[in-house]
């Protein structure tokens, strides 16, 4: 099937009604969602082999076109979903960088680089989750379950949009994840826990309750014998034969600590969430071999707790530093699995696709900021409806890395003040009331009559144009590219013996080796946000999280042998030895704002 025909390939859903006496949400702008359409991914990367014929995989781009895209394959077939989206908590989250090898003791050795943003513009966050919920059960196995991790910003109304999706008869549990980080004021009760909404797609699902049974505690409180878990007391233990004498039957009250500062699996991403969290839900509600799902895969917990229990498992995000962070953590997983010996049947291959092959920008709220820059517009900050003002027109940014939908027009359109645009019209109805903006990354060319049409249809005369960065971005110029310098150099090696009467080495072999080495590099960026020129580096591994190598590449997939990927703390080696066979070399560096530079050469 072509790529044109691929795209065209829809996808529709059946609405269910809603239920007399149940309440159903409504908000400003509320769409049906009963329909998508098929959206192609390229394969960019591959590490380790399959298992059993499967190679995990791992998405980068909009989780709802991902999502599109995985309905042709495994739509029904996903066994277990657990998704921590954006709570709208009206918050930037940040990770903070510093040169490796070094203590961050200035301001020249580390900063903070937004990852992701948690602010949306009225109504929007409902419909974003509204129509992932809908995907996320379309993709549900009969006897699948969801958990949704939320908090107490939207946890209501995205309760009643679960009600809504997947029907309230399949509501199982409200869990309460408590913990002892959190707020500290004194004005009211501090925030010390997380809600996860626990449904299922029917009425037959997944749950191994004696594999997460709780832990207790005999207690003795007056005359009565109480059972202490889980922070919460009972009065009550099952007498099931089953049940070891020092476990009790599991609660929906859980207390998990969150991960400290010095934790082994701490990744420095923000919002992470501690792998014993995710290791609950993944043996309660999924079997080995099972297929779990996070499209708001962040720094990988999920995926890999998944690996480290026998599961299969996919995985999406829009954020490439996720990306980076989730491909990194996989490989040191499949390490440590790969070299036990065990039963288990482990899944350790993974491969990474992009979705519409974009890779123009890397940080999506980096993008506005540089497209702004570049177009040379007026920013405008705090303003809810627009993101920028140029020669007196009102400038939209739309989705980044995504192709311009209906759907992005229609939230404009939503959220614009209709009544006074219409006062503002009937002052002068021959001239346009508005002058619009629109700047995307690919768009139908049907869009733009479409708005303008939904806008007369209303009264309006709006005066649209739509800039198509996919189309224009060869006459931009959004930011300095990364550079490098790697050559092959040729190398001795030499073995020794001991003369018994002179004790002196005497040397019993020479070796030539080849080496692969790289000189330089200078990831022009992050140079650029640690305000270092290029002669203040004394080392330029201190910028480097990670070198990949394929020694034999072929042009299409990367699938790296050599991973040098070291601790926190520890730099790369920069210098590689070259395998017998080696052809095209293939090198993927990436800095520590996870952005990469790759380039190829030839072994001989």
């Amino acid at each position: 099937m072509s790529k044109s025909n691929e795209q065209k390939e829809l996808f529709t859903f059946d609405k269910r009604e809603p239920i007399r006496g149940y309440p159903e949400l409504r908000w400003a702008g509320k769409r049906p969602f009963t329909g998508t359409s098929y959206y192609p991914a390229q394969l960019k990367e591959s590490y380790g082999t399959d298992t059993e014929g499967w190679m995990n995989k791992i998405y980068w781009g909009d989780n709802l076109q991902v999502m599109s895209h995985l309905l042709k394959e495994f739509r029904g077939k996903v066994d277990l979903i657990y998704i921590d989206p954006p709570f709208d908590s009206k918050a930037d989250y940040k990770k903070t960088i510093s040169l490796r090898g070094k203590k961050a003791e200035s301001d020249t050795s580390t900063f903070e680089e937004k990852q992701y943003g948690d602010i949306w513009t009225n109504d929007e966050y409902l419909q974003f989750m509204y129509e992932r919920l809908i995907l996320c059960r379309e993709l549900l196995s009969d006897t699948g379950s969801i958990y949704l991790h939320c908090d107490w910003h939207k946890n209501a109304q995205l309760r009643l949009i679960m009600d809504e999706v997947f029907g309230k008869e399949c509501f199982r549990n409200e869990i309460i994840w408590w913990y002892l980080w959190g707020g500290r004021g004194k004005t009211q009760w501090n925030s010390k826990h997380d809600t996860i909404l626990f449904y299922t797609n029917a009425d037959k699902w997944t749950f191994n309750y004696i594999d997460v049974l709780d832990e207790h505690n005999l207690m003795t409180e007056g005359s009565k014998q109480r059972l202490n878990y889980a922070g919460a007391m009972v009065t009550t233990k099952s007498s099931s034969s089953e049940i070891p004498a020092d476990k009790v039957l599991p609660s929906d009250t859980w207390y998990i600590a969150t991960i400290n500062a010095m934790a082994k699996e701490k990744e420095n991403y923000p919002t992470q969430k501690p792998e014993e969290l995710l290791e609950k839900i993944i043996k309660a509600s999924s079997n080995p071999g099972d297929l779990v799902f996070d499209c708001f895969m962040g720094s990988g917990t999920t995926q890999a707790v998944a690996m480290k229990l026998g599961r299969r498992f996919l995985g999406a995000d829009i954020n490439m530093g996720a990306i980076q962070t989730t491909t990194k953590r996989l490989i040191n997983r499949a390490k440590e699995l790969n070299s036990q010996i065990t039963d288990q049947t482990y899944y350790t291959g993974f491969e990474v696709y992009n979705v519409n092959d974009y890779e123009f920008f890397r940080n999506e709220l980096e993008a506005k900021r540089l497209i702004i820059e570049a177009l040379g517009m007026q920013p405008l900050p705090d303003n809810n409806l627009w993101d920028a003002e140029l020669d007196g027109r009102m400038v939209a940014i739309l989705g980044i890395n995504r192709i311009a939908t209906a759907s992005e027009f229609e939230k404009i359109v939503a959220n614009m003040d209709l009544a006074a645009l219409s006062r503002k019209q009937g002052l002068n109805p021959t001239k346009p009331v508005e002058k619009v903006t629109f700047v995307c990354m690919g768009h139908d060319p049907n869009l733009k009559p479409m708005f303008v049409e939904k806008m007369e249809s209303l009264g309006l005369n709006i005066d649209l144009e739509i800039v198509d960065l996919l189309r224009d971005k060869k006459d931009l110029r959004f930011k300095r590219e990364s550079d490098a310098r790697i050559v092959i150099v040729d190398d001795s090696d030499a073995t020794y013996s001991i003369d018994k009467k002179t004790k002196r080495k005497i040397i019993k072999e020479v070796s030539l080796k080849r080496i692969l080495q790289i000189q330089s590099f200078y990831p022009m960026n992050l140079l650029q946000k640690l305000s270092i020129e290029h002669q203040d580096i004394e080392d330029w591994r201190e910028l480097v999280d990670s070198v990949l190598i394929d020694w034999n590449y072929d042009e299409v997939t990367f699938s790296p042998t050599t991973l040098d990927i070291p601790d926190k703390k520890d730099l790369v080696s920069g210098k590689y030895e070259v395998p017998e066979g080696a052809g095209r070399i293939h090198v993927k560096i990436t800095d520590l704002l996870s952005e990469s530079w790759e380039g190829t050469i030839e072994a001989d």
